[in-house]
């Protein structure tokens, strides 16, 4: 007992004697124009040339460093886009605690002069209620489109066929500067040029406040805006080298004078792209191969303005218009061991347009922080497909396909924000949305139906959420009340039929955060959200037909509603970088998932084993998961981004399988445990000022589905980039998949038994070509945004 006594008392005195020794520096950081407080700026402490201890600034700008030994040190202060602070001070035993006061950091004016900033790596910041990746150059080089960088980003994965994944689940609500769009997210994804991209925000576990679609959550693609005063632009253009060559060409213009910002893009897509595959069939030893080429062209661009009538008073208008067309060609050979060889090449060829005009007006109260938002967004569609399918065997034939598409979209937002006091913090809002699809497919297939299909959909809700802030804890408490209608009307073969379903729901949503120092954080959130079908699930129209596999949609689909928790934890490592960790636990009820089975429609299909690939709802499923990601300075000129994931799920559900002895399929209850480890590593290199290197490795695990198992998949990528003419121009060279070892292999046994691979160009070599131009000079005035009742710049409770 009296050696335990004194162990403490040493302890206790050691500690005494060791605070008595150390010291403290504090200030407060303003930009030396605009008097406004620099948050998250890096303070480091030094000592010759050691940093001993560091800190950010808070987002009052305010910094705190303690336990600093009583010596001369150097205090450095350093925030893109301003001249780094240095102050050279001295602690003592009669000076322990020094207050540098209001520190005003000068801007950078060369690096400001007539171009938009853009950073050389990735950051990845973890907010209260979001992860924001801000995209560095490191990251927009990865690849032409935003669906090619998607793997590089913690958190989601993007397979052979474009279909993007967060945390292992397709279920994820895709959002562009907020705002929602009526184009299949794999589409979307492939015509957003990574060179546009500002940041991406992943919402794991929206709050109340946020539509409340997605059971993964809500990934928001912030496209770039230049909001310097002047005129200013930048060109960006790229080729991607594999098996031909694929060109991706942008310019963005912008000016601004007084109260008057004009702004535009344009960008053009030109590529053919190559797939190819094969599965064979275990109980016939059939192979079936394929010979998938695509070649498309795309034309996006967007044109707005933003008028400030006052300080008050912001009126702003936008119009985004995607045109593209496309010809897909399909050759599929199936080779039997004991009868003739099957040929049918299908041809797809397409069009489609989409439109987006939005119209938005932010007021601003006296009181700082009270703010109404109100904003009306119209988005229409129309895509036309026809296909051409010719079969070659014993008994030849032809036939044509053709789909016609129209989706008109309204949506009308009103966000209101009304602060108390200094710590909390009132926000309600109320949302209309209606969407109407009009679905025309006619075919000469003599076993297939003309159909004529109408889906409308309308939505209204009003939420509400309450924040407050006490010392080092926080909480957010939310309710979203929504009233969903939807009416399916469908006619095959001249025969008619509906679905109608409505409800009313709430969707609640609490925070906890506590914030022990300014460089630990923790959060802890609950939240009940919902994925209702989309057109493309539940239209009962072939969506595409191979000689073995037929894609129908399924009108009665119900939505999945998900019950989630989550927990999370970022360490700032001072001026080193920060670490973060989070898991997570949801109960799923309906879960919608991808279903194989037999089809029996006929005696030929019965006969070629024919499957369809539709969708179904499944019963009650389980998922949680654990992710720790981190940005880490190595050294001045090696810093690095590693990630590791694992996901776990069971999945419960009803399959065909193929009675070996009948040759007749059977239905099972099947359920299996799924679990899935990701990792990602990403270095950079700083070789000299203006060249730097990168290195990507990517690894996924294998994954169990109740009709399959999916096989690993890993690659390393390496790039190069320099700039030049005054950091104005750059290069950047990029060699994706280096030892080309990205290929989807699989093994399965519903509806019966196959094992395939399919790959696509993996390998290649990026090549892209940056410049940047314009006469603005001096850092922009900050831009109110008129989009902060979605998703941007709403990183916390206050």
């Amino acid at each position: 007992m009296k050696t335990k006594l004194l162990i403490i008392g040493s302890l206790m005195y050691s500690s005494f004697m060791f605070s008595q020794n150390t010291g403290t520096i504090s200030g407060t950081l303003k930009d030396q124009k605009s008097k406004e407080a620099i948050p998250y700026a890096s303070i480091a402490i030094k000592m010759g040339d050691e940093i001993i201890t560091g800190d950010i600034s808070d987002e009052k700008g305010s910094f705190t460093i303690k336990n600093i030994p009583l010596n001369q040190v150097e205090v450095n202060i350093e925030y893109i886009g301003f001249i780094t602070y240095s102050n050279t001070v001295t602690l003592s035993n009669d000076s322990k605690k020094i207050d540098l006061g209001e520190i005003l950091l000068v801007a950078d004016e060369e690096m400001l002069e007539g171009i938009v900033i853009d950073a050389e790596r990735s950051v990845t910041e973890q907010l209260v209620d979001r992860k924001v990746i801000h995209v560095g150059k490191d990251l927009s080089t990865a690849g032409a489109t935003a669906s090619e960088i998607m793997n590089n980003i913690p958190s989601l994965n993007v397979d052979q066929d474009g279909n993007i994944s967060m945390r292992g689940n397709e279920n994820v609500r895709v959002l562009v500067d907020g705002k929602p769009t009526q184009m299949d997210p794999k589409t979307l994804l492939k015509q957003i040029p990574s060179n546009s991209i500002d940041k991406i925000e992943l919402i794991t576990n929206p709050s109340a406040k946020y539509n409340p679609e997605g059971m993964s959550g809500m990934i928001n693609i912030v496209l770039k805006k230049n909001m310097q005063d002047g005129f200013n632009g930048s060109y960006n253009g790229n080729i991607t080298f594999a098996k031909v060559p694929k060109f991706n060409q942008g310019i963005d213009l912008n000016l601004r004078k007084g109260k008057v910002n004009v702004f535009g893009n344009y960008n053009y897509n030109d590529s053919k792209t190559y797939n190819w595959g094969e599965i064979t069939q275990l109980d016939d030893n059939s192979q079936q191969l394929f010979d998938i080429v695509n070649k498309n062209k795309t034309h996006t661009f967007k044109v707005g303005f933003d008028v400030y009538a006052n300080d008050k008073n912001t009126f702003s208008f936008y119009t985004n218009q995607t045109y593209s067309d496309g010809i897909g060609t399909v050759d599929n050979t199936i080779l039997y061991p004991t009868a003739s060889t099957f040929y049918q090449t299908d041809q797809y060829k397409g069009d489609d347009k989409t439109q987006i005009y939005n119209a938005a007006w932010k007021k601003l109260f006296a009181k700082q922080g009270q703010v109404l938002d109100v904003e009306v967004n119209y988005n229409t569609t129309k895509q036309n497909q026809a296909g051409n399918f010719d079969i070659t065997n014993q008994n030849s034939f032809s036939y044509n396909d053709n789909s016609d598409v129209k989706v008109n979209a309204v949506q009308a937002n009103l966000d209101y924000v009304h602060p108390i006091g200094d710590k909390s913090k009132l926000e309600v809002g109320a949302e209309y949305r209606e969407t109407n699809i009009d679905n025309t497919y006619t075919t000469t297939n003599i076993i297939a139906n003309n159909t004529d299909f109408t889906y409308d959909v309308s939505i209204a809700s009003a939420y509400a959420t309450f924040g407050t802030k006490y010392e080092k804890w926080g909480y957010q408490l939310g309710a979203r009340l929504e009233k969903y209608d939807v009416n399916a009307n469908y006619t095959i073969a001249n025969v008619k039929d509906k679905f109608d379903d409505d409800y009313l729901t709430v969707y609640p949503s609490a925070f906890l955060s506590y914030t022990p120092t300014q460089t630990d954080f923790f959060q802890l959130s609950a939240s009940r959200r919902v994925d209702r079908p989309n057109v493309w699930q539940t239209r009962p129209i072939r969506d595409y037909s191979t000689p073995r596999v037929i894609q129908v949609g399924n009108p009665e689909l119900k939505p999945q509603f998900t019950n989630s928790i989550e927990f999370n934890y970022t360490k700032v490592l001072g001026v080193k970088g920060s670490v973060t960790a989070g898991a997570y636990y949801r109960i799923i009820d309906d879960p919608i998932q991808r279903t194989f089975f037999l089809d029996t429609s006929t005696p030929e299909a019965i006969a070629e084993n024919k499957m369809i690939m539709s969708y179904g709802n499944f019963d009650q499923s389980t998922a949680y998961g654990g992710e720790i990601s981190a940005n880490y300075k190595i050294t001045k000129w090696w810093d690095i981004q590693p990630s590791v994931e694992y996901y776990f799920g069971t999945q419960k559900g009803i399959v065909s399988v193929l009675d070996q002895s009948t040759g007749q399929a059977i239905f099972e209850n099947r359920e299996v445990d799924n679990g899935v480890f990701n990792a990602r590593m990403n270095n950079n290199f700083k070789i000299t000022q203006n060249l730097r290197a990168s290195l990507f490795g990517f690894y996924r695990g294998d994954s169990k589905g109740i009709n399959a198992e999916m096989k690993e998949m890993y690659k390393i990528d390496a790039g190069l980039r320099y700039a030049f003419w005054e950091n104005t121009g750059s290069l950047s060279i990029r060699f994706n998949d280096i030892f080309n070892t990205m290929k989807a292999g699989f093994i399965g046994d519903s509806p019966y038994r196959q094992k395939g691979e399919f790959t696509w160009e993996s390998q290649s070599l990026f090549v892209g070509f940056n410049y940047m131009f314009g006469t603005g000079k001096g850092k922009a005035s900050q831009r109110k945004y008129r989009d902060n009742n979605e998703v941007q710049k709403s990183g916390g409770f206050f």
